[in-house]
C-alpha cells in the first residue's frame, strides 16, 4: 500500500505526511516542474514530470494499484484511479465512489462548457477551513487504520 498524491495545487500535503509516518506507510508525490518539492523523509518519493496538461496524471494513473489510497481533486484522475480499485480521497475529506463519479464527470462537463461560453457563477473560491482539513484527516486515518489492520 501507497499513498499516491496528485501534489500540483494539494492543500494538505502536510497532514498525508504526518499520518503517513504514523501508519509507515510510503507516499508518492507527483507534480510537474513548475512545483517543485523535496522531502527529506525516507518514506517519501517525489516524481516531477514535465509540464503538460496530463502528465502528472498519466504517470499518477500508472502507478495506482488496487491497495492504494490515492489523493486527487481530479475527477478525471479520480476516475482513473478507481478503476485500478484504488481508494480514492479528495483533499476536501470525501471519498469518491464509482457510483458516483459519473455524475461528478457530467457536472465538471457541463461546468467547462458555461465557462467556454462566459456564463459564470460567482467567481468567488472559498478560502480553505479548518473543518476541510479536519475532514481529511479523519478520512485518511479511517482508510489507513482499515488498511493497515487488514495487512496484520
Amino acid at each position: 500500500m501507497k499513498i499516491l498524491v496528485d501534489a500540483d495545487a494539494c492543500p494538505v500535503k502536510e497532514i498525508i505526511l504526518q499520518e503517513a509516518k504514523a501508519y509507515s506507510a510510503e507516499v508518492v508525490m507527483v507534480c510537474d516542474t513548475a512545483h517543485q518539492l523535496w522531502y527529506d523523509l525516507p518514506f517519501v518519493s517525489v516524481r516531477t514530470v514535465d509540464k503538460g496538461s496530463d502528465s502528472a496524471d498519466l504517470v499518477l494513473a500508472n502507478l495506482a494499484a488496487k491497495e492504494d489510497i490515492c489523493v486527487t481533486a481530479d475527477y478525471g484522475l479520480a476516475a482513473l484511479f478507481l478503476a485500478k480499485g484504488a481508494d480514492v480521497l479528495h483533499p476536501n475529506g470525501f471519498f469518491y465512489h464509482q457510483e458516483t463519479i459519473d455524475r461528478m464527470l457530467f457536472e465538471r462537463h457541463l461546468s467547462k462548457e458555461m465557462r467556454r461560453q462566459k456564463k459564470r457563477f460567482s467567481g468567488h473560491i472559498k478560502k480553505r477551513t479548518a473543518e476541510q482539513d479536519a475532514a481529511f484527516r479523519q478520512a485518511l486515518e479511517h482508510v489507513l487504520r482499515e488498511k493497515t489492520a487488514g495487512a496484520k
